[in-house]
């Protein structure tokens, strides 16, 4: 790991992070939630929110897949997912859904504003997000998809959404 210049936990800890948070919906699979994880490390994503029927590490299944990334990512959970947007909402976060609904924004075309941390609902692998949950987000980005299913396994949507923000925030933009 040295020779790949990877951070220690601490080093990770301590270091800039993306200003984007992860909102988990009731994610039934451990193995997502561990892919998760990996994304939100990968990525040095500012936190995870696991809320609902979310499981929470140390679950087997998160650790086999998050491989130790549940160490380095910030995480916090909720038993309601509408507690943690309005508490994220109080922290002054801009809440955005990643769900296919009336007004949602192709993800190419959201512009993501200086000085903002935005948190992004994933949600459950078979309904979605919540509709409950809608009227208190800022707004929703979907990604475009081409095929006959138009769903995406969940911690690969959370892997293109993190990446797209990614490379906006951090590699294209100066305002991080």
């Amino acid at each position: 790991m040295k020779d790949l210049g990877r951070l220690s936990i601490e080093a990770f800890k301590s270091s800039a992070k993306t200003p984007v948070a992860l909102i988990l919906d009731n994610i039934r699979s451990g193995l997502n939630i561990g892919s998760v994880f990996r994304t939100a490390d990968a990525f040095a994503l500012e936190k995870l929110i696991l809320c609902g029927i979310t499981a929470r590490p140390p679950h087997r299944e998160i650790l086999k897949t998050a491989l130790g990334s549940t160490d380095s990512v910030d995480w916090l959970y909720y038993e309601q997912s509408v507690d943690a947007v309005e508490a994220l909402r109080q922290s002054n976060w801009s809440i955005w859904a990643v769900e296919q609904t009336t007004g949602s924004v192709l993800l190419q075309d959201f512009v993501p504003q200086p000085g903002i941390r935005y948190a992004f609902i994933l949600g459950n692998e078979v309904h979605g997000v919540d509709s409950a949950l809608l009227p208190y987000c800022d707004g929703a980005v979907e990604i475009p998809q081409f095929g006959t299913k138009h769903s995406l396994n969940v911690a690969v949507a959370a892997g293109i959404v993190a990446w797209d923000l990614v490379k906006r925030i951090r590699l294209e933009s100066s305002f991080t």
